[in-house]
C-alpha cells in the first residue's frame, strides 16, 4: 500500500530525531493527537517498512552503521592510556629554559607518528598547560554503558506494588449490600 501525502512527510519529520510524536505534529497532525496518532502510524506496516527503507539508504550514503557505531564506542570502551602516555622512574622531567631535571617522574606523550590509530581515536584532547602536557580521553565508562545496552546487558527495571485494599476499610453493611 503506497503511502499517501501526510504519512511521507511524517515518515520524512520522523528521520530528524526518531520522535513518533514530535514527527506527527510537525507532520500535519493534531497536537493533541499526536501521541497515539504517531504510535498508529509506526504500526501500519507500510509506515514502518518506508522508514527502515530510508534509514537502510540513509547507512549505506553516509556510510554510518550500527556496527560502525559500536566500533567507534570499543575503541574508546576498551582504550588503554599506557598506549597513550608513558610515566615512570625512567623518565625525568627537564626544565625547558635550563635544562636542569625537576623530577624522576616524567609523564611523556606517546608521539603522534607511534600511537595506534585505535588509542588516538580514544583521546579527546591534549594541550599544553602551565604545569605540562594534559591529555583528556574520551569518557570511557559513558561508551561502555552504551554497547552494554546495545547488547542488552542492562535492563531498565521498573517495580509496581498493586494494592488490592482500600486504606479506608469499607464498612460491613456497605460491603455485604
Amino acid at each position: 500500500m503506497a503511502l499517501n501525502q501526510k504519512q511521507r512527510r511524517f515518515v520524512d519529520e520522523y528521520l530528524i530525531d526518531l520522535n513518533a510524536t514530535q514527527a506527527a505534529i510537525r507532520a500535519g497532525y493534531s497536537a493533541k493527537t499526536a501521541e497515539q496518532q504517531g504510535f498508529q502510524l509506526l504500526k501500519k506496516t507500510s509506515v514502518a517498512e518506508a522508514v527502515a527503507l530510508r534509514i537502510k539508504d540513509r547507512e549505506r550514503r553516509t556510510e554510518i552503521t550500527q556496527d560502525r557505531v559500536l566500533q567507534e564506542l570499543a575503541k574508546i570502551g576498551f582504550a588503554d592510556i599506557r598506549k597513550a602516555v608513558k610515566w615512570g622512574a625512567d623518565i625525568p622531567v627537564v626544565n625547558p629554559e635550563t635544562g636542569e631535571a625537576l623530577s624522576a617522574n616524567g609523564v611523556i606523550l606517546i608521539s603522534s607518528d607511534d600511537i595506534d590509530d585505535d588509542t588516538a581515536c580514544a583521546v579527546s584532547e591534549i594541550s599544553q598547560t602551565a604545569q605540562g602536557v594534559k591529555i583528556k580521553m574520551h569518557d570511557k565508562k559513558g561508551a561502555l554503558v552504551d554497547i552494554g545496552k546495545h547488547l542488552g546487558m542492562f535492563v531498565d527495571r521498573v517495580d509496581a506494588t498493586v494494592t488490592t485494599r482500600s486504606l479506608d476499610p469499607i464498612p460491613d453493611d456497605e460491603f455485604l449490600g
